[in-house]
């Protein structure tokens, strides 16, 4: 049984999925420090090279290797700029199943990237390497995160509560302050049928862009 994926990349459109490269590396750390990525990721907080360097070199490329999933950097097509990430993890290879995160970076929101990113690597989860359920958790007041699986036709599950650590700035803020706060994980899985028209439904309504402001 195979229990990697293989070491692909992936063309939508407008974006190209592919490995990072250590090109990547200043655009990943400029990403990683925007503000509503520290709130709901539990990344490094300040982001620093050295971050990206073990991200880049070590984390991300061994998520595969290991079996435990894949990394996309998130690339546009026309200028090759990093715009964001899709992961996916917690993969298991008896039940083909695995969990996917994704993060857009803010010089790329509002476009619709993060919905174009997810339902490309979801087709290709399901049609080449026949998996049959992909899960999401997103944090309770992230409403951005909720809006992409809504859109690519995920499925809410129920609530995991008090399951997650998210961040928050301090009354002195503009210092730099932030404080951890917990939050319920809204529960959504995405099966093969449920991708069924949902390309066309999109494009019946304006496109990945339409009404969405995705970021992570």
């Amino acid at each position: 049984m195979t229990t990697t994926f293989p070491d692909v990349s992936i063309s939508t459109d407008r974006l190209v999925l592919r490995p990072y490269e250590e090109s990547d590396a200043p655009a990943h750390i400029e990403m990683m420090n925007d503000e509503a990525v520290t709130a709901w990721t539990d990344s490094p907080h300040p982001y620093t090279t050295r971050d990206a360097e073990r991200w880049v070199r070590r984390i991300a490329p061994t998520e595969r290797t290991q079996g435990r999933g894949i990394v996309f950097a998130v690339t546009e097509f026309l200028t090759q700029r990093l715009v964001g990430l899709v992961r996916l993890s917690r993969t298991d290879w008896r039940i083909q199943s695995a969990e996917i995160h994704y993060i857009t970076a803010p010089w790329a929101r509002g476009e619709g990237y993060a919905t174009e990113a997810v339902l490309a690597v979801a087709q290709w989860l399901f049609r080449d390497q026949r998996f049959e359920r992909i899960e999401l958790r997103t944090p309770a007041d992230n409403t951005a995160a909720q809006q992409v699986a809504q859109k690519i036709g995920c499925i809410s599950e129920g609530v995991l509560r008090n399951a997650w650590i998210a961040r928050t700035r301090t009354e002195n803020g503009t210092d730099g302050g932030w404080t951890e706060i917990r939050t319920d994980l809204i529960v959504w899985s995405l099966l093969p049928e449920d991708l069924e028209g949902v390309a066309d439904q999109m494009a019946d309504a304006g496109g990945y862009a339409s009404a969405y402001t995705d970021w992570n």
